[in-house]
This record gives C-alpha cells, structure tokens and sequence, in this order.
C-alpha cells in the first residue's frame, strides 16, 4: 500500500513541468524591465548542462541571472532545481499590446519550453524647460526673481505625484508653485512658478540653478543660467570707497612726501 503511494507521489513528481515561472505574465511600461522569476527543474537521472534562450522581437533585450550573475548556461545536478531570473527590455519605440516570449532551455536532445507573455502599456517621460524655451535670465542681488517653467508628460501613460526640486547655488533659495503635480495625462502640461532669491552681496557674475521634476517612473531636469548684477546703491558705495582711498593716499603723499 505504502509503495502504490510513494510510485503515485513520484508519478506526481515527474510530470509537472520542468520549466515554470511564478508569473507568465507581467505588464509595464516600454522604458521599464520585464522581471520574470523562473525556476528549472532537471529531472534526469546524471546532470545536465542547460542552453538558455528567449526569443524576443527585433531590437528586445533579454538576460538571464542566476543568483545575480549574469549566465546563457547552466548546470544542474540531478534532480535538483535552479532558480533563474530572466530580464527583458523593450525596444523604446515598441507599440502598445501583448507580446509572446518562449523561453527555451536546451539540453542535449532534449528542450524545455516556456511561455511567457510582456504585455507592454506604453511608455513614461516628462520634459521640463520654459514657455520660450530660453533658460537663462538676469536678477539683481538680494533681489527675487520668478521663472515660468513648463512641466510636459511626453510619454503616453499618465504620470502622478510629479515632484519640483531645485539644486542652487549656495545660500540660494527656490521655491515653487505648485512644488508637487498630482497628475498629468499624456500630451499634457502645467506650469509652474519657480521663486529664485539671491542674497545681499552676491558677487555679479553668472550663476547656474538646476531645476528638476520627478517621480518613481520618470524625470527630467534643466539648467537655467541667472546672470547676477551688482544694485545702484551698491555700485555707489564701491565708488566711493575707492574716492575715500584715493583721498587718504593723496593726503600722505602731501603730508609727507615733502619730508
């Protein structure tokens, strides 16, 4: 009785599959990988050395990793299983819809078969710059300046939770309106105000301000150019400074040059 049980147990065994996946299919965007967790079985009596192979559209990329490196081979003792994880990526101007992977595993004479499935849902980008496009502009220190910035989805799935950051110069600071786009469809855009404060006695010259936009899937960044220059006031003080000094050296030359 307990030998009809072990034979059916056995029987059991051997006839699932020797090539499975956790998940045969998976759905993202054309700029996001394709990670499938797959496992190899190898039901031979000796081990075997396996072949592995996905054959994926034109201009895909597909790898295979087993324990993180990167193999197109592997051997596996008998009866034992090996855990692979298969990567693909898609070609950036991959359409939308659903696209059948086999993955094969060959060994001598013998070949696993796998069927996977990368259901593709189109792709996320944004782009950020400015209305007319022009990225540089001119502030006077200790003074404030508002910069118009245009936030784009460019890709054709809808992005959330778009977020504006700035990287300034020291002592700098940027603030924005909103800081934070809760969502934006494909083909849309919002604006968005960025306040940039310059300090008192900001040395006149160029300065660079990095403005980013992000958000777990997609991100995009610009760098906008602030030529800063020196107030009236300030230019006036410096003149007379230099007069005070003039003065004081002409008034030793007098007083002692004579001696």
């Amino acid at each position: 009785m307990s030998f009809t049980k072990q034979s059916t147990a056995q029987a059991n065994k051997h006839s699932e599959p020797p090539f499975t996946a956790r998940l045969i299919n998976i759905e993202a965007a054309t700029n996001t990988p394709f990670i499938y967790n797959t496992r190899l079985h190898n039901t031979a009596a000796a081990s075997r050395v396996y072949q592995l192979s996905a054959n994926v559209p034109p201009g895909w990329n597909a790898s295979f990793k087993v324990e993180g490196v990167q193999v197109t081979s592997l051997n596996i003792d008998s009866e034992k299983t090996q855990d692979i994880t298969l990567e693909i990526n898609p070609a950036i101007e991959t359409k939308p819809g659903k696209y059948n992977i086999p993955v094969l595993a060959v060994t001598g004479a013998d070949t696993a078969k796998l069927n996977l499935e990368a259901v593709v849902k189109g792709s996320y980008s944004v782009s950020l710059t400015t209305p007319s496009g022009r990225l540089s502009d001119e502030i006077t220190e200790g003074n404030r300046k508002e910069i118009h910035l245009v936030v784009k989805n460019t890709g054709t799935i809808a992005l959330d939770n778009l977020d504006l950051s700035s990287q300034a110069p020291p002592q700098w600071d940027a603030a924005f309106v909103p800081s934070t786009i809760t969502r934006l469809e494909p083909g849309k855009d919002a604006e968005v105000t960025a306040t940039l404060s310059v300090p008192d006695k900001t040395i006149a010259g160029d300065y660079v301000t990095n403005f980013s936009v992000k958000n777990t899937n997609a991100s995009s960044s610009a760098s906008f150019r602030m030529t800063v220059t020196t107030s009236v006031l300030t230019g006036w003080i410096g003149i007379l400074v230099i007069v005070a000094a003039l003065g004081v050296v002409y008034y030793l030359i007098r007083k002692y040059g004579r001696r």
